[in-house]
């Protein structure tokens, strides 16, 4: 596995904050949604999808939240735009794997480049919030995804 520089990872972390593709964007037509919180931080995300014929057609997100989560969700909706569901669930798996696990950085494309995150272990929840909460919009769950399990103040959406 090649670590990423440090001031790349840096450099594309503070472009995505400061400009976050597909932000802020409900896309026309959008089908499934999903709220995600990361009381730690107080990241909050809501991801929109717009899927039609197991496509994603339109990805989009809003949300407040550190420069790490803004920027996770902004390379994550850049990086699932018009590819399966299938195709989506499998890239959260490859990007799971390499932020939370020892996963390697194969098949993950420009994303490798949040493995930098891994030397900030405190912020590998804010990277991972967005991809937790695409999860739950491709199946369009109801409750809030949370980072921290049974934690009380994970708000529920209205």
């Amino acid at each position: 596995m090649t670590a990423i520089p440090r001031d790349l990872y840096e450099e594309v972390i503070l472009e995505h904050n400061r400009h976050p593709r597909h932000y802020p964007e409900n896309p026309p037509g959008s089908n499934h949604h999903a709220h995600g919180f990361n009381p730690l931080c107080n990241d909050e995300i809501e991801v929109h999808l717009d899927i039609e014929d197991g496509m994603i057609r339109a990805a989009g997100f809003e949300g407040a939240g550190c420069a790490v989560a803004i920027a996770s969700a902004s390379l994550m909706t850049e990086a699932i735009h018009g590819k399966s569901v299938g195709d989506a669930h499998a890239l959260f798996a490859k990007v799971h794997a390499m932020l939370a696990e020892e996963g390697s950085t194969e098949g993950v494309g420009k994303l490798r480049v949040l493995q930098g995150v891994k030397e900030f272990p405190m912020r590998v929840k804010c990277a991972t919030l967005a991809w937790h909460t695409l999860q739950a919009a491709l199946e369009n769950q109801g409750e809030t995804v949370c980072t921290e399990e049974a934690e009380p103040s994970c708000p529920q959406p209205s």
